[in-house]
C-alpha cells in the first residue's frame, strides 16, 4: 500500500505533454524515464509460463475439396478424405475428428477395416497408412511407400488381414494389414490378359472378390477388360472384353452376375455362366434417335447394385449418366431406379462419391439398402431410400458455415447463459422442413460433455450479407440463428449506384461485427461502407428503419490554413436532432448518393434482431476500418482511412464528423507541412467551443483505392514506424476505438466516458464524452464531445486497448440491460434504461483511484497509468515481422495480452509488466482470409478460418489441454459382429457353399515368399496392429471386449447344444422307423416283399 502511494505522489512530477515516445521501453518490465517502476506496481501477477500450451482443439465446417468417402456399417462412422491431405472422421452428433497426413498427399481412397477400429488410406504419394481409431486422436501405425508403381485402387475383404492393392500399371498386389509388408503373391497384368492380346489392359479401377466365392477376385481394367481372378489356381477364369472404357463394377450379392458402369453412359450385366456378351445393355438416360443412332451421355462414373428383402426389384443407383442434348445435362444427378421407377436427384455441386449404406457387412447377404451418403464438392448429403420421395436428413453436422464465403468471425466465450436458448428458440423458426423423419444414419462413437463447459458463441460475416450465430459450446458447433441484413436495402437495379465491380459482386459482404451479449445489441459494418444496428426481440414489430448518411470524404479544395479557422473547429452541433446541413462535412451533397438505397416504407421485422438505425457512407465510400457501440452511453462510432465519425444512434443524429488530422488539434505529432490559405467553406452554426486544441478542417480528397485491393488489405496497413518516410499529405486511417469510462484530461479527478481513437500512424488520442446522467435528459439534451488529446505514440498501427483497474483486473465496458423494445408495457410504470457501470472509481483496498490502459499496435505494447498518461511498461513485441491480431483474455482467473503475429508466431504478455509468457512459431501466414478472420476470446481459446469452408480452433491454455481428452468424443465403441446368415440345410448341401479359403496358405511368405525390397518401403508406427487393441482400448475396453467374447461363446455353446439335441432327436426317429420297418418285414419272404 505504502509503496503504491509512494508511486502516484511520485507520478505527478512526470513530463508534460502525455505523448510517450515510440522508443521507450523496450524490454519486458523495464520502466520508462521519470516512471515509477515495475516493483513499486502493487499487482500480484499469477500467469507463468507453465499455464499455456499451444495445440488444435477441434475442426467444424465441411471438409475443403473432397476426394474419398467410406463408411464402417458396424461402428456407423463415415470418413471423407481431402486433397489436401486430411480426414474427417464423424459419427453422432459430438463425434467428429479430423487428423492429418503429414506429406499433405491427397487421399485417394479410404477402406475401413470394419468394426476393428482401424482405417486404411491410399495417397496420391502411393503410400499406405494403417491408422488407430481406438482412441480419442487417430494416429498412423504403419506406412508403406510404394517406389516403383502408382496405387489406382484398393480392396479389403470384411474380416480379412489382407488388402488387394491395384495400380496404373495393371499389377494387383497384396498387403498384410497386420504388419503392413507385401506378399510375394503378385497378380500380373500380362498374366491376367489373353497373350494374343497386344495392348495393355490399362490401370486397375476394380478390385472385388466373388460373394458365391472368396478364392474368386475380379480385377477391372480401365480400358474395358474384366477379368475375374482363382486364387488358388492362379489362373484366369474368364476375362470379358467391351468396348468402353470401365468406371465401376457392383456384384449382386448371390455371386452369379455383376454390373458395370462405363463412359459412353451405359449399364452392363454380366452373368457368369456366359461371359461372351452382357445379358443386358441399358442407357438409362439416353434414347434411340430417329436415324438410329444412341443420344450421347455423360459417363456413368459409379454404379451400386442392391437387392432389397421388401422387394423383388434391386436398387440400382448411379452417378452420371445423363444426355449432353437435355438441358438439365450440365448438373450432376444422382439416379435411383427401383423396379420401373426411375428418380433423377439433381445436385447443386459436382458429386465426388456416393455410398449406399446397407444393414449388413456380409457382401452375399441381401443388402436392404436404406441411405445413401451423397459426397460433393461443397456439401454433404445423406437420402432416406425407404421412402418412395427419397427425402434427405437434416444434417447435424455444420457443413454449411461455407453456404456463402466467410468474410469475419468474432468468437464470444463465457456469454450470459440466456442468450443460447433465446438465440436457439428464435433460430428453430427458420429451420427448412421436408427433411426424414428418421434418425441421423452416421450415429457411431460416444460423446459426453465435458465438466468444464460454458456458454460459447461463434458470429460468421458471410458476403452475402448474412451473419450466422453459432453455439460453441463443449468444443461442438450448432447452429443458432441466421440473420440477413440484405434485408434493409431496396434490391439494386443493374447498373444503379455502383462504383466497383466487387461492390456489385457482393455488395453486402459483411466486413466487421460488433456485438454486446448483456444488452444483445449488434452492429454490422458492410463492405459499401455502410453500419447496420439492430436491437433484439421476442416480438415481431412493423417499423420503418432510421437512416443517416455521414460524408468522411474530404475534399482537398475545402482545405483550411489554421489562421483561417479560428471560428471553424471540427466538431458538429450536437445540439441538431437531425443530419447535417448539406455542406457540411459530415452530410451528403446533392451529387453524392449511397451505395445502396435503405427501404424507407415501414417494414414487418420478425422475432429475432431487427434493424432500427443504418448509417451510410455517400460516394465514393471508403470502406469503414474500425467500430464500436455502447449501450450504457447510446453511441456509436466508425472510421475509415479519411476519418472518424460518433452517431447517437437514440437520438438518430450525428455528433460528430472529421477528418483524421482533425483530431489532433494544434498539438499534430507529425507536424505535417504547413498548407496555404484557402477560403472558408460554409460550416456548421452552433459549434461546440473548443480549447487550445482547435484546428482546421481537412479536406484534402484521396484516391480510392480499388476495392479487390481494400478487400485483400484490410489489415494491412503502413508498416513504417519511422516517421520520415511517411508521406505528409496522405490521410491517416482510424484504425481501432473504445467506449469506456476513463479521464478525457490529464489529472483530471473524476472518471467520465471516453472515447480512446487508434490511427494508423500509431497515436493514440482520447476524447472526453459529456453524456446527460438523468434517464429523461438523454433523449432531449444532447450529447457533447470535447476536444480530443494526444495521449500515446507507438510503432505501427494501433489495434487494441483494454483498461485495467489498480488490481490487475479487466475493466469491462459499461453496458445497458437488455430490455425488450417491442415487449409489453406497463402502464403504471416508466421505462427506464438499467445500466451497468464499471468504472474505474477509487480503489478502497489500495486506497489509490485511476486505472491502467492497454495500448497494442502491430509492433509494441504500452500500459499507461491514468490520469497521469505515463507510460509504466512498454515491450516490443516483434521486430522482424507485425501482429496481425490482439486481445486482451482472461486465462485462468487472470489477464493476459494474446497476439498473433504475420510470422504466424503466437504469442501471450502478462499484463501489466509485459513479460512474455507464450512465443510459439504455430502458422504461417499463407493468406489474408487466416488474418481477416483469426481471433482471440476468454478461456484460453481462439480460432481462425483454416480453409473457405472450415473454422479451426485452438487452445493456448494448458489447463484445457490437459482436459481436451475428456472433451472429444469416442471413435471405437465395442460392438458385437453380426453372424452371418444361414443359408439353409438343402442349398448349404448341394453346394452352395463354397470351399474354405485360407488367405494366409496362400499369401503368407511360406506360401508365396517375399515380395521384392525395391518395390515398397515399409514404415513401421509405434505399435502393430496386434498390440492395438489392449494398448488403445484400456481396462474398460478389456473387459467389455471379455463380455462380448464371453457372451458370444456362450451363444455359439448354446446354439451347439441346441444342434445336438436337435441331432440326437432326429436320430432317435430315424431309428424307431428303422425297427418299424424292420418288424413290418419280419416274417415275409423275399418274393413277398
Amino acid at each position: 500500500m505504502k509503496k503504491f502511494r509512494k508511486v502516484l505522489d511520485g507520478l505527478s512530477s512526470s513530463s508534460p505533454g502525455g505523448v510517450a515516445s515510440p522508443s521507450c521501453g523496450s524490454a519486458a518490465g523495464t520502466p520508462t524515464a521519470h516512471a515509477p517502476t515495475p516493483l513499486d506496481i502493487h499487482v500480484q501477477e499469477t500467469l507463468v509460463s507453465e499455464n499455456f500450451h499451444l495445440c488444435k482443439t477441434v475442426r467444424h465446417g465441411f471438409p475443403y475439396q473432397p476426394t474419398c468417402l467410406a463408411f464402417d456399417p458396424v461402428q456407423k462412422i463415415l470418413a471423407i478424405g481431402s486433397r489436401t491431405g486430411g480426414i474427417r472422421i464423424l459419427g453422432r452428433p459430438g463425434v467428429d475428428c479430423y487428423s492429418q497426413h503429414e506429406s499433405g498427399a491427397a487421399v485417394l481412397q479410404l477402406q475401413f477395416l470394419i468394426n476393428e477400429g482401424a482405417l486404411v488410406t491410399a495417397c496420391a504419394d502411393d503410400t499406405l497408412h494403417l491408422w488407430n481409431l481406438r482412441q480419442r486422436r487417430p494416429a498412423i501405425l504403419h506406412s508403406l511407400k510404394f517406389n516403383r508403381e502408382r496405387i489406382t485402387f484398393c480392396h479389403l475383404p470384411f474380416q480379412s488381414k489382407w488388402l488387394y492393392v491395384g495400380t496404373e500399371r495393371g499389377n494387383t498386389h497384396i498387403v498384410n494389414i497386420e504388419s503392413f509388408v507385401l506378399s510375394g503373391y503378385v497378380i500380373m497384368w500380362n498374366k491376367a490378359i489373353e497373350l494374343a492380346t497386344k495392348t495393355h489392359p490399362g490401370p486397375v479401377v476394380h478390385l472385388s472378390d466373388s460373394p458365391k466365392d472368396e478364392g474368386k477376385l475380379l480385377i477391372g481394367f480401365e480400358s474395358g477388360t474384366v477379368v475375374q481372378w482363382d486364387l488358388r489356381a492362379k489362373k484366369v477364369d474368364f476375362r470379358i472384353y467391351y468396348d468402353e472404357a470401365i468406371h465401376s463394377v457392383s456384384w449382386h450379392h448371390e455371386g452369379k452376375q455383376f454390373m458395370c458402369s462405363h463412359s459412353d453412359g451405359s449399364l452392363t450385366v454380366w452373368n457368369l455362366r456366359n461371359t461372351s456378351r452382357p445379358i443386358q445393355v441399358t442407357y438409362p438416360h439416353g434414347k434411340i434417335l430417329k436415324d438410329g443412332r444412341k443420344e450421347s451421355c455423360k459417363p456413368i462414373l459409379k454404379v451400386e447394385y442392391k437387392t432389397s428383402r421388401n422387394s423383388s426389384e434391386p436398387f440400382i443407383i448411379f452417378s452420371g449418366g445423363l444426355s449432353y442434348d437435355k438441358a438439365g445435362g450440365r448438373r450432376p444427378t444422382l439416379t435411383i431406379m427401383h423396379g420401373k421407377a426411375i428418380t433423377v436427384l439433381e445436385m447443386d455441386h459436382p458429386i465426388v462419391e456416393f455410398l449406399v449404406l446397407c444393414d449388413t457387412p456380409y457382401s452375399n447377404e441381401v443388402q436392404d439398402p436404406y441411405a445413401v451418403v451423397v459426397l460433393l464438392e461443397k456439401d454433404f448429403i445423406v437420402v432416406d431410400l425407404t421412402q418412395s420421395n427419397f427425402p434427405i436428413f437434416e444434417n447435424p453436422y455444420p457443413m454449411d458455415i461455407h453456404e456463402s464465403p466467410v468474410t469475419c468471425t468474432a468468437y464470444f466465450a463465457q456469454c450470459p447463459p440466456d442468450i443460447i436458448p433465446i438465440l436457439y428458440s428464435i433460430g428453430a423458426k427458420q429451420k427448412k422442413t421436408g427433411y426424414s423423419h428418421k434418425e441421423w444414419p452416421v450415429s457411431g462413437g460416444t460423446w459426453t460433455l465435458g465438466s468444464q463447459t460454458y456458454p460459447e458463441i461463434i458470429v460468421t460475416g458471410h458476403a452475402d450479407g448474412t451473419v450466422k450465430f453459432w453455439d460453441a459450446s463443449a468444443i461442438t458447433l450448432q447452429m443458432l440463428y441466421k440473420l440477413k441484413t440484405s434485408k434493409v436495402f431496396e434490391k439494386p437495379k443493374a447498373g444503379e449506384g455502383r462504383t466497383t465491380e466487387v461492390l456489385d459482386e457482393d455488395p453486402y459482404a459483411v466486413q466487421m461485427v460488433s456485438w454486446c451479449p448483456h444488452s444483445r445489441l449488434f452492429c454490422v459494418v458492410g463492405i459499401s461502407a455502410h453500419v447496420i444496428l439492430y436491437r433484439f426481440s421476442k416480438h415481431d414489430a412493423n417499423t420503418q428503419i432510421a437512416s443517416l448518411e455521414v460524408r468522411l470524404q474530404f475534399d482537398s479544395d475545402d482545405a483550411v490554413s489554421p489562421s483561417e479557422n479560428e471560428n471553424n473547429p471540427c466538431f458538429s452541433d450536437p445540439s441538431s436532432h437531425s443530419p447535417l446541413q448539406p455542406g457540411s462535412p459530415g452530410s451528403a451533397t446533392p451529387d453524392s448518393v449511397p451505395g445502396l438505397r435503405v427501404k424507407s416504407r415501414a417494414l414487418r421485422m420478425p422475432p429475432g434482431y431487427q434493424a432500427e438505425l443504418v448509417v451510410q457512407l455517400v460516394c465514393p465510400p471508403q470502406q469503414i476500418t474500425s467500430l464500436d457501440i455502447n449501450s450504457a452511453y447510446g453511441l456509436l462510432a466508425f472510421g475509415n482511412c479519411n476519418g472518424v465519425a460518433v452517431v447517437d444512434y437514440l437520438q438518430k443524429t450525428i455528433l460528430m464528423c472529421v477528418s483524421t488530422l482533425d483530431l489532433y488539434g494544434a498539438a499534430d505529432p507529425y507536424q505535417r507541412l504547413t498548407r496555404s490559405p484557402r477560403r472558408n467553406r460554409q460550416s456548421t452554426s452552433g459549434l461546440t467551443e473548443l480549447s487550445d486544441n482547435q484546428v482546421s478542417i481537412d479536406m484534402e480528397r484521396t484516391k480510392s483505392p480499388t476495392s479487390a485491393e481494400s478487400r485483400e488489405n484490410s489489415f494491412s496497413r503502413s508498416r513504417s514506424s519511422s516517421v520520415s518516410s511517411i508521406d505528409r499529405d496522405t490521410k491517416e486511417a482510424v484504425t481501432t476505438l473504445q467506449f469506456g469510462e476513463s479521464y478525457g484530461r490529464k489529472g483530471e479527478p473524476l472518471p467520465s466516458a471516453c472515447l480512446w481513437v487508434g490511427t494508423s500512424l500509431g497515436v493514440v488520442l482520447l476524447l472526453p464524452i459529456s453524456i446527460p446522467a438523468e434517464d429523461e435528459d438523454r433523449m432531449e439534451e444532447p450529447v457533447t464531445i470535447g476536444p480530443s488529446s494526444t495521449v500515446l505514440m507507438l510503432k505501427g498501427s494501433v489495434l487494441r486497448f483494454a483498461f485495467l483497474d489498480c488490481g490487475g483486473a479487466l475493466i469491462q465496458s459499461p453496458y445497458e440491460v437488455w430490455r425488450d423494445p417491442n415487449g409489453p408495457e406497463d402502464p403504471d410504470r416508466t421505462r427506464r434504461r438499467k445500466l451497468v457501470n464499471f468504472s474505474p472509481w477509487p480503489s478502497h483496498e489500495a486506497g489509490v483511484d485511476g486505472h491502467m490502459a492497454v495500448v497494442c499496435s502491430e509492433k509494441q505494447a504500452k500500459v499507461m497509468l491514468m490520469p497521469s498518461q505515463t507510460v509504466l511498461f512498454a515491450h516490443n513485441v516483434t521486430e522482424s515481422s507485425f501482429i496481425l491480431r490482439a486481445d486482451v483474455v482472461s486465462v485462468c482467473s487472470s489477464v493476459c495480452l494474446a497476439c498473433f503475429c504475420a510470422n504466424g508466431h503466437v504469442m501471450t504478455l502478462s499484463l501489466p509488466s509485459l513479460r512474455p509468457l507464450m512465443d510459439i512459431n504455430y502458422l504461417p501466414l499463407t493468406d489474408m482470409r487466416i488474418a481477416r478472420t483469426f481471433v482471440f476470446t476468454n478461456g484460453g481459446q481462439a480460432l481462425y478460418l483454416s480453409s473457405p469452408t472450415e473454422i479451426q480452433r485452438i487452445t493456448y491454455s494448458q489447463e484445457m489441454a490437459d482436459n481436451l481428452q475428456d472433451m472429444l468424443g469416442e471413435l471405437f465403441t465395442p460392438i458385437e459382429t453380426p453372424e452371418a446368415q444361414n443359408k439353409g440345410f438343402l442349398k448349404g448341401f448341394f453346394g452352395g457353399n463354397a470351399q474354405p479359403f485360407d488367405r494366409e496358405e496362400l499369401f503368407g511368405e511360406a506360401a508365396a515368399g517375399k515380395a521384392s525390397r525395391s518395390l515398397a518401403q515399409h514404415i513401421p508406427g509405434p505399435m502393430g496392429l496386434e498390440n492395438m487393441k489392449a494398448a488403445a482400448g484400456g481396462v474398460v475396453g478389456d473387459l467389455a471386449r471379455a463380455r462380448i467374447a464371453l457372451d458370444q461363446r456362450g451363444e455359439r455353446l448354446g446354439e451347439l447344444e441346441e444342434r445336438t439335441a436337435l441331432m440326437m432327436n432326429s436320430a432317435e426317429i430315424f431309428s424307431t422307423h428303422a425297427h418299424q420297418v424292420m418288424l413290418k418285414h419280419k416274417d415275409k419272404k423275399w418274393y413277398q416283399l
